[in-house]
């Protein structure tokens, strides 16, 4: 009888060993640099326009990218979504985004956080903050 336990525990640790790892690792997400692209937190003038570049990809094969959204905050208020869309096909894959933004006519700070979700449904996000003078 110890025998047959042992067997069946050894047979349930080999099956356990077999199975395919699910690390759920995040979605990659960047800001694009370079050229006239904003990557960072910066000091900017009232009704000023800037471009912000987001580069994401899966960071799984099968956990391919599902959505991408915007949110704004002036102020250390709470934020609230500007841009927000369901990727699909080639974009589940690497997805690319450029934002113009264009400040308050008003002093302050303005936060921007762009978030990727996966198919798990694991999220990244970069962010920066536009202080407006």
């Amino acid at each position: 009888m110890k025998n047959i336990f042992l067997l069946a525990c050894v047979a349930g640790l080999f099956s356990l060993a077999s199975c395919e790892k699910d690390e759920g690792k995040l979605p990659n997400i960047a800001f694009k640099t370079g050229g006239t692209y904003v990557a960072a937190d910066k000091i900017v003038d009232k009704n000023t326009t800037i471009t912000v570049g987001i580069e994401a990809s899966k960071a799984e094969d099968k956990d391919v990218l599902k959505t991408f959204d915007g949110t704004r905050s002036y102020d250390g208020a709470a934020g609230t979504s500007f841009v927000t869309e369901s990727l699909s096909g080639s974009q589940g894959d690497n997805y690319s985004k450029d934002v113009t933004i264009t400040t308050r006519n008003q002093a302050g700070t303005e936060k921007y956080t762009f978030t990727v979700v996966n198919r798990d449904g694991l999220t990244n996000s970069v962010s920066l903050t536009l202080t407006v003078q």
